[in-house]
């Protein structure tokens, strides 16, 4: 089954999406349907992913910070192993 998405699309997007579309051969919709595939294949594919959403942490912030707070564990976990 297929189903038709109908989007707008601003101007900043459309004119690279037509430059690659051109460079390629396609037709710009083509060239957005292999992308959307290729995205939601890549989703899919993440085992991490479907972990998203299970865990509760009081954090409400995490999508945006997250390489932050990354970054603060593993400073935690150095300070650790070199403190003894």
């Amino acid at each position: 089954m297929e189903h038709t998405l109908i989007l707008e699309v601003p101007e900043e997007v459309y004119q690279p999406l037509i430059k690659k579309a051109q460079q390629v051969g396609l037709t710009p919709e083509r060239v957005v349907l292999q992308w959307l595939t290729n995205a939601v294949k890549s989703l899919t594919g993440d085992p991490l992913l479907q972990l998203a959403g299970i865990f509760e942490s009081g954090v409400t912030d995490v999508s945006e910070k997250h390489d932050e707070y990354i970054g603060q564990g593993l400073l935690r976990e150095l300070d650790g192993s070199t403190n003894g």
